[in-house]
Parts: structure tokens; sequence; C-alpha cells
């Protein structure tokens, strides 16, 4: 049950980090290499946001929860307009401008907040008591353990599960029931149609490109009190990601959402019992087998 619970809170902040990247792919149709980095840099700005405010752990929280995610995607929206727009968007180029961007944030964020490994106070950390079952009267009878050793999780973490749940609803609700959900899935299914309609497809790179970076610092965000910011935090989950993404589908939102759960739970799982080496080379090998025997992903469309 433990286990399970700590591998739902990494599947949690998987799902927004590897949302972020599935959107980006998806509609502009280029890999952000630099993914992990915005990861990590809405992990200290999330520090330095709640740092610098005082009195209670939940006020710096709760404004890094809001202006960590606003200004990564800025800073994202940004890149694409001075950087990626540049280059066309075509997809080696970005794949090598996106490197250099990663070593770039990655090297200020060294230079201005250093390597020191710093932490940030959950906003409220109260003890939950986690029930079993006792099979020993023949009917399963659930009750709480008490004492010494009781499995118990802690509140933030399950607020850190149920809050990653209410942004895919509401990222799946703009994709589907807004009017800016339906300008991206045009540029989505033909950037140059959308463009002869009146679509400004640059602005809507723009803005993806900048929601994309949001969600991954807003997981960054949620995860911080519980790890703790680095300035070389972003690799695992640009990693993680990738291996979701090419899981789930290319530009498949709902095959992100299975894949992140499906990776975030057994690697929060194996991590708990074994080497959390394992779980990635486990990982690894689960992307061999997709791309060998379906390389479209689990949910993503053959190609005609």
């Amino acid at each position: 049950m433990l286990a399970s619970l700590e591998g739902a809170v990494t599947a949690a902040v998987l799902t927004l980090t590897a949302l972020g990247l599935s959107l980006v792919f998806g509609v502009m149709r280029v890999v952000n290499v630099a993914h992990g980095e915005f990861y990590m840099l809405g992990a200290v700005l999330a520090w330095f946001v709640a740092t610098s405010l005082g009195g209670h752990p939940a006020v710096g929280f709760l404004a890094a929860l809001v202006v960590a995610p606003v200004v990564v995607g800025l800073i994202a929206a940004a890149a694409d307009m001075t950087i990626l727009k540049r280059v066309e968007y075509d997809p080696e180029r970005t794949i090598v401008v996106t490197i250099g961007l990663l070593y770039i944030i990655q090297q200020v964020t060294l230079m201005t907040y250093g390597p020191e490994a710093r932490p940030v106070q959950e906003p409220f950390n109260s003890r939950i008591l986690l029930p079993l079952l006792d099979w020993s009267g023949g009917w399963p009878k659930v009750y709480f353990p008490t004492g010494w050793g009781a499995p118990s999780t802690t509140s933030y973490k399950l607020f850190v599960i149920a809050a990653a749940a209410v942004v895919v609803i509401g990222v799946w609700l703009m994709m589907t029931r807004t009017k800016i959900g339906l300008v991206m899935r045009a540029t989505q299914l033909d950037g140059e149609m959308a463009q002869v309609f009146g679509i400004p497809v640059e602005r809507v790179y723009a803005l993806v490109f900048g929601i994309g970076a949001a969600l991954a610092a807003l997981g960054a965000v949620l995860v911080v009190p519980i790890q703790q910011a680095h300035y070389l935090m972003g690799q695992d989950p640009l990693l993680l990601s990738f291996i979701v993404v090419i899981i789930g589908g290319l530009g498949s939102l709902p095959g992100t959402v299975v894949a992140a759960v499906l990776i975030g739970m057994s690697d929060g799982i194996i991590s708990v019992f074994f080497d959390p080496t394992l779980a990635k080379i486990l990982a690894t090998v689960l992307v061999a087998l997709v791309l060998v025997f379906r390389p479209q992903g689990l949910f993503g469309a053959r190609a005609a």
C-alpha cells in the first residue's frame, strides 16, 4: 500500500511533466530537449519564492505554485519567439538549439543559484494512517494499525496526487472544450491550412511551448517539498518524459497519461523495494519493445 502511494506520487508529477512534452510535440512537431531544465527552473524558482516570503509555509508555497509556472512559461515562450522561430521549427535544428538552451539554463542556474540542493517546506504535512486488510476471520476486514511502524503517508502527498489529477482534467477540457484548444488542434492537424484561415500559427506555437514548460514547472513545484531543488534535477524527468511519450504515442494526450501512470507507478514501487536504477532499466527495455512491436506507441496513430 505504501509503495503504491509512493508510485502514485511519482506518476502524478511525471504525468504533468510528460504532458507538457507531449503537447509541444503534438502541436509543434518539435522535440524539446530542454524540457527537463524548465522542470528544474520551476523547482529553483519555487525555492526562491517560498523562502523570500515570510509567514506560514503555505503562503510561500501557494505563491510559488502560481509564480514559478507563469515565469517559466513566459521564459519558454520568449525562447520560442527568439530561437525556435528563427530556425523555422526544423526538427533537426530544433534539437540542436534546445540542447544549447539546456546548457544555458543549467549553467545560468548554477552561477546564480549555486550547486547546493535546497528544500522547500511543505505547506501542510499531517500524518495519515493507511488501512490494512485482516483475513484471519475468513472475510477481509479493514482496520487501521496504530503504534510505531504503522504504515502511513502524509496529507501533502495526497494533495500532490489530487492536484495533478485536477490539472490533467483541466488540460483535457482546454483542448476539447475551448476555442484556444480548437485552434491548437487545427494547428496540429495542418499548420499551413490553419494559417490560411487566419490562425496566427507562430503565436500558437509560442503559447503551446510556454504551456508545455509551465506544466513541467508545475510538476516541479509540487515535488520540491518532497525532494530538493538542485540545478541538475532535470535529467531524470526528461528521460522519463521521453519514455512516457514514446510508449504512449507521440502527441497523444490520453496515451501520455496512461503511460505516465504505468511508468510512474512502476518506478515508484520498484524504487521502494529495489535499486531505483532498475526501474530506469526496465522502462528503457519497455521502450525498446514498443519501438519494435508498435512503433507509433500504444495510443499513437499508425502512419499512412
